[in-house]
């Protein structure tokens, strides 16, 4: 009897403690179910629900309030013909350049930094003071600098070049885009910096040590050490900044307010919705705009792999 009496307490204890689990995991996944339903519905409120009406909206001629007309895709079709939304496309090249003399720039600073140099810190925090300034501050700090007689002229008066020899750098269409481009540099040069300082920090130092007793030199520890070690962070920064590109609106609408020739594709996307209320044609630009930056990240991927393939193709040639 006793033996039984045991078994029967051993049993009722096993099952005591499954219930418990049982109530534990059932009160795991309600939590977890609770805490992923409030940003699931925000995300598809906010975000799904809104892209897919703008998708919607591509095929209409509309305003915001008022009767809609379907024309399929005849909004498509204007974004590449209407001069003025082709142009501002092209704009983006400008930005595009720019964007590859920013990440060099960038690069170059990181890798000196990177090495503590004298007054490293103060440069660090020089360089990346810029990006924590608010993009219409910026503006309208570079709308005064450039703007004729003003800060600009002023200290290249002072340099001895008079002021009837200077352009008017925000109206003339030959230089006024890479003036905003200039701007643009300034500003996000920093943030990529930063990237690159935190990924060259965590390069094997003692690869650096071995390349000194080879006798490499800067540039060789550069080439050979940590390019390809932060290989990743360049491509990652490099489709960051080109997408940015394609979308640049602070810079051109607060200087210039897309003027003389300066309206990119985002100022431009926002005067027909806003100002004109062609609501269906901006939305179509919206989504060409992102099939463009898919495309540019999906051919960069594309790149990446070949030449990881084409590194590691030299490297078993190089075994053998």
């Amino acid at each position: 009897m006793d033996m039984a009496a045991h078994h029967t307490e051993v049993g009722l204890s096993k099952r005591k403690r499954q219930l418990k689990w049982s109530n534990v995991n059932v009160q795991k996944v309600v939590v977890t179910l609770t805490f992923l339903f409030v940003p699931l519905f925000l995300l598809v409120l906010f975000t799904y629900l809104p892209f897919f009406k703008m998708v919607q909206f591509s095929f209409y001629d509309m305003k915001y309030i008022g009767a809609r007309k379907f024309v399929g895709l005849q909004n498509y079709v204007d974004v590449f013909t209407r001069d003025d939304c082709f142009n501002a496309l092209k704009l983006s090249l400008y930005y595009m350049v720019g964007s590859v003399v920013q990440l060099a720039l960038a690069l170059l600073f990181a890798t000196i930094l990177s090495f503590n140099p004298k007054g490293g810190n103060f440069f660090r925090g020089a360089l990346y003071f810029p990006s924590l300034v608010c993009g219409i501050a910026v503006g309208f700090i570079f709308k005064y600098f450039y703007t004729h007689g003003f800060v600009l002229d002023s200290i290249l008066g002072l340099l001895g070049i008079p002021e009837d020899m200077l352009p008017f750098w925000l109206k003339d269409i030959r230089i006024n885009n890479w003036v905003l481009v200039a701007s643009s540099i300034w500003r996000y040069m920093g943030q990529n910096m930063v990237l690159f300082i935190g990924a060259i920090a965590s390069v094997d130092k003692t690869q650096y040590e071995a390349a000194a007793i080879d006798g490499a030199n800067a540039w060789h520890r550069f080439r050979y050490i940590i390019l390809p070690s932060i290989r990743t962070i360049v491509v990652l920064n490099m489709i960051l900044a080109i997408s940015g590109s394609l979308s640049v609106f602070e810079i051109p609408y607060v200087i210039t307010d897309g003027g003389f020739g300066t309206s990119t594709y985002f100022v431009l996307m926002d005067k027909l919705a806003h100002a004109n209320q062609k609501v269906g044609l901006a939305s179509a630009m919206a989504v060409v705009l992102l099939v463009l930056i898919l495309l540019v990240s999906a051919v960069q991927k594309l790149a990446e792999k070949k030449l990881d393939s084409g590194i590691r193709t030299s490297k078993r040639r190089a075994r053998k």
